[in-house]
């Protein structure tokens, strides 16, 4: 026991702290050192003011915030981070308050809401101090707003006022040649605009009344169409244009009343002024495509009016030979007025019926009038019948624009189908010599069609039918003057055009093959390989000596002209030259 020692202390304790915890008061107390004072110490009561969530349990506290719509795009408001004074709010904001504590140690008034204030607390009444208590109103019209108590706050709040949107129809109404309706308009509101419609109307009293329209007219709810709204942008204030197709619609073409209707965020509505005008639809300038449309109008104005359609579908299709010059039209056409009769013999059409008649209507009305006939001639002549029809009935520029399309492109099948036929045929019989009229060109002809557009748009439509009955005349006596043999074995002018024309396409060949040959040298093909691709080459452009070049060049003219367009036109002696 005398020799008995005590050990020396170890003071190395990193092996038992392996996470190093002992630094951690140093660490706090550093800290403590940089951020904090001692002489701040006294203020630290006075860092969490009055009516805040630090106070809750030491006493009552309060928490409110101020939340505008959603449509107004204006953030929440946290009432507590807010000075007393003049606050603005929207209307329509929602107030949200949380009491903490007795309810006579923090009240709330306020006349925001105009609804009536609470009845106060009597001297018996049981009071859970550790309630919470939730008041919420929305704000819709200034006042004040007064929480009472330890903390609590006064606001004059000004209520910003949400008038309901406007809208306007401005400009006048666009028909497109298909019958598409374009209008535009504008519209405003304060924050936003939501939504929009447009309310069509059938006018009765603007409207012809006789025929079909004679008649009551059954009772239709609105044509109703949904107004565009800018998917990007603001919508505080933009133009946009209503574009839709109402033609099938039994208002078609009839007088109406439109106005415009706008709503926002709270629901309120703004309406435009009335504007009375005739509901665009299309326009069909065929005779019995317009009259087919016309019945079945009539149709859908009234359910009376079957047996009078029935009877004039009757009429109309008694002699058909020149009339109905469409045969798959005839047909669907016969069929339609078979079960319309046989409906008609049941007793009183049913709305199902009624709308399958109007939709067979339409679709050979279409038929009609967009063509289809397998006869290029008729098909021309359609189409200038068409046109002579829109002069008639003032066309606007979009419809006369569309009908000298469809003319000239009936006119260039007509001339095709023409120079086949030459073809087929082969040179013409003795007998058939060509004259030495005057020719008309492709040019000519191109030019003679724009006077007639230009003579419509400037509103001379008489000139314009002469020019345009001038035209018919030619185009029904024309014939393509493709290497007629004149007399004494001369050719004649037609011939001459249609030989420069192949020596012109023939030129173009040659140039063609000598552009490729200097591709396929850059390319770095071979010499040999070329040397052997040129005489073949030169044979095709005929350059080959002797009766080869003459063989050469009556196949080159042969290739020329089942793929080429006639060079020139001549009347003829008024014969078909389809014959």
């Amino acid at each position: 026991a005398r020799t008995a020692r005590a050990p020396a202390p170890d003071l190395r304790i990193a092996a038992r702290d392996r996470f190093a915890l002992r630094y951690a008061g140093l660490a706090a107390f550093v800290m403590a050192v940089l951020f904090g004072s001692l002489w701040r110490v006294t203020e630290a009561p006075g860092l969490v003011g009055p009516g805040t969530t630090a106070d809750a349990a030491a006493g009552p506290t309060w928490e409110g915030w101020a939340e505008p719509p959603a449509y107004t795009g204006r953030p929440s408001l946290y009432l507590n981070t807010l000075p007393e004074g003049p606050l603005e709010l929207p209307a329509g904001s929602r107030i949200t308050l949380r009491l903490y504590g007795a309810a006579d140690a923090v009240a709330v008034s306020e006349s925001l809401s105009g609804q009536p204030p609470a009845p106060a607390t009597g001297p018996g009444d049981t009071v859970d101090t550790a309630a919470v208590r939730a008041v919420e109103f929305e704000a819709i019209r200034s006042g004040r707003l007064t929480i009472g108590g330890e903390g609590g706050r006064e606001w004059q709040v000004t209520i910003l006022p949400d008038a309901a949107p406007t809208v306007a129809i401005t400009g006048e109404i666009m028909r497109e040649a298909d019958g598409t309706m374009s209008q535009p308009f504008t519209a405003k509101d304060d924050y936003a605009v939501t939504a929009g419609r447009a309310v069509i109307e059938l006018d009765l009293s603007a409207a012809d009344r006789r025929y079909g329209l004679a008649p009551d007219p059954e009772k239709r709810e609105a044509l109703v169409f949904d107004l565009p709204m800018p998917i990007t942008g603001n919508r505080a204030d933009f133009a946009e244009a209503l574009v839709e197709d109402a033609s099938k619609h039994p208002w078609a073409n009839l007088p109406v009343q439109m106005t415009f209707e706008v709503t926002d965020g709270r629901d309120q509505t703004g309406t435009s002024d009335t504007v009375n005008l005739s509901l665009p639809g299309r326009r069909f300038f065929d005779p019995v495509a317009s009259a087919l449309i016309e019945l079945r109008r009539d149709l859908l104005w009234t359910r009376d009016n079957g047996a009078r359609v029935s009877q004039i579908l009757h009429a109309l299709t008694h002699r058909p030979e020149g009339l109905v010059r469409n045969e798959r039209a005839y047909l669907m056409l016969s069929v339609a007025i078979r079960r319309l009769d046989a409906a008609l013999a049941q007793g009183p059409l049913s709305p199902a019926m009624r709308d399958e008649a109007a939709e067979a209507l339409w679709s050979i009305a279409e038929l009609i009038e967009d063509g289809g006939l397998a006869n290029a001639l008729e098909r021309m002549q359609q189409a200038q019948e068409r046109l002579s029809e829109a002069m008639r009935n003032g066309a606007s520029p979009e419809e006369i624009q569309k009908l000298m399309d469809e003319l000239r492109q009936a006119t260039d099948d007509y001339i095709r189908q023409l120079a086949e036929n030459m073809e087929r045929r082969g040179a013409d019989e003795p007998g058939q010599q060509a004259d030495a009229g005057q020719q008309i060109t492709g040019d000519q002809l191109q030019q003679m069609m724009d006077e007639i557009q230009r003579l419509m748009e400037e509103g001379r439509m008489a000139e314009a039918q002469e020019l345009l009955d001038q035209l018919s005349r030619m185009m029904e006596n024309l014939r393509v003057t493709e290497g007629q043999p004149g007399q004494n074995g001369q050719r004649g002018p037609g011939a001459q055009a249609m030989e420069n024309l192949r020596q012109t396409l023939r030129e173009q060949q040659g140039l063609s093959d000598e552009t490729f040959r200097d591709l396929q040298q850059r390319g770095g093909q071979q010499q040999g390989m070329e040397g052997q691709r040129q005489p073949g080459q030169d044979g095709q452009n005929g350059q080959e000596p002797g009766g080869g070049q003459g063989q050469d060049q009556e196949g080159q003219q042969g290739r020329d002209g089942q793929g080429g367009r006639p060079d020139a036109l001549r009347p003829g002696d008024g014969g078909d030259s389809r014959s």
